[in-house]
């Protein structure tokens, strides 16, 4: 167990913005897969103690994560209940990632998790946790004091490893398996497959959200004797775009036609619409068609103007993005400005797109992870691809391109969370995902 060096209570930092400076510099590293230092501080903070909601899922997989929580999010809501949902990366702030009821929690809220983190691990031998260990074990606690009917945890990373899976869950999703994530989670699908499958649980559902997952996930679920419900075969979908059905193994489920597209995948939709279910929520059809109707994830897909952003960061989601932007020609010129991290797939990512743009902006991300947009511009001029312009940083290639924009062009932003989440910020100054809420019950504990 790594030793952390302890910190008065006085010296603790009173915004959320020097609590997020300070956890990013506290651990060695910035990703240290394990359970045994989170689950130490877990026990410590009584979040193991009972169930942090009245029903829980927890969703990993390579792609489709965020599409997949967001839906689930809005289908619980719109069916009466209470929620909590907990995502990572965030785009802009960090209060996207915790949402209460719909709503970003406040500052106040997210400090007073820190603040629980922080006497829990320094309790007894002190034990250093990451800034995303630390923000997971601060969510969850947040949860906890005030449990909603539907807890929702996206996994951050892998699975069986990741701080999330300190929780059981009552409903595991996976939704997809490719390749992300190399340093940490290696190149062999079925590895990638187990550790995805971590967290699927002991006679709970496992619902799989893909038809072409690797088999050791199958593999890991029967030899927990999980129940497994997949997609194409417990549940699926018909249809394209609007009036689609949905049909599943419960009574509850059998008449869910002519739902509206959610501008989100399908097969996600329904994964969600089969986990929820299974959480022991009896879907009705009015519910479901309101959700799925008004459901909006900044990032994916978005559109402003002739401004299209999306995440996609590896191959398998630039396919899929590839694949919506073809189904959506336009008159005039399809740009993309793409930025990306120094270990993602670049040649992957450009391979996928190539055939839909006519010129490339590159930018470069700041950090020891970030890469060039010297590097991406090479590497882009290897597969053929037409760089206009190399940028300094995502903003200023979104600067660039919107003055050379024709009324009938359009530009798409994507390779990684951090460009989309910087251009999404300039185009759109004060953007948030939703409005905060201040839980007091909460802030009062914390003091």
């Amino acid at each position: 167990m790594v030793v952390a060096e302890s910190m008065p209570n006085a010296a603790l930092p009173t915004t959320l913005d020097a609590w997020l400076a300070r956890l990013e510099a506290a651990h060695p590293v910035g990703i240290d897969l394990g359970l045994e230092r989170v689950a130490e501080v877990a026990r410590r903070m009584g979040l193991l103690d009972g169930p942090i909601a009245g029903r829980v899922i927890t969703v990993a997989g390579t792609n489709g994560k965020g599409s997949t929580v967001a839906m689930l999010e809005a289908l619980a809501r719109a069916h009466g209940l209470t929620t909590a949902t907990y995502t990572s990366p965030h785009l802009v702030r960090y209060n996207e990632r915790l949402r209460l009821n719909g709503d970003e929690a406040a500052d106040t809220t997210l400090m007073a998790g820190f603040v629980a983190v922080e006497h829990a691990r320094l309790d007894g031998e002190p034990v250093s946790l990451t800034y995303f260990e630390v923000g997971t074990l601060g969510a969850l606690w947040a949860m906890a004091r005030r449990p909603a009917d539907i807890a929702l945890l996206e996994v951050g990373l892998g699975g069986r490893l990741d701080a999330v899976n300190v929780i059981d869950p009552d409903v595991a999703v996976v939704t997809t398996v490719a390749q992300d994530h190399a340093a940490f989670l290696g190149t062999d699908l079925e590895q990638i497959g187990r550790e995805k499958a971590g967290i699927l649980r002991a006679g709970r559902p496992a619902v799989l959200g893909s038809t072409t997952l690797p088999a050791s996930v199958r593999e890991v679920a029967a030899a927990l004797g999980a129940d497994v419900y997949a997609l194409g075969e417990a549940f699926g979908r018909e249809g394209e775009d609007d009036a689609w059905r949905f049909w599943g193994q419960t009574p509850a489920v059998q008449n869910l036609v002519d739902l509206p597209a959610p501008g989100l995948p399908l097969d996600n939709a329904a994964t969600a619409l089969q986990a929820l279910a299974l959480a022991g929520v009896t879907l009705e059809a009015v519910a479901c068609r309101q959700a799925l109707a008004t459901v909006q994830l900044p990032g994916r897909m978005q559109w402003l103007g002739q401004w299209c952003l999306d995440v996609g960061h590896n191959p398998h989601a630039a396919a899929y993005l590839a694949g919506r932007l073809a189904s959506r020609p336009c008159a005039g010129r399809t740009l993309a400005l793409l930025a990306m991290l120094g270990d993602k797939d670049a040649e992957g990512v450009i391979a996928a797109l190539t055939p839909l743009v006519d010129g490339w902006v590159t930018a470069s991300l700041a950090g020891e992870r970030g890469r060039s947009a010297d590097d991406l511009a090479g590497r882009l001029a290897m597969q053929g691809g037409d760089v206009l312009h190399r940028a300094a940083s995502p903003r200023a290639g979104a600067a660039w391109l919107a003055e050379q924009l024709a009324p009938e062009d359009r530009v798409l932003v994507c390779g990684s969370f951090f460009t989309v989440g910087e251009v999404l910020e300039w185009l759109a100054p004060g953007t948030t995902t939703g409005q905060t809420v201040d839980d007091t019950s909460v802030n009062e504990e914390a003091r």
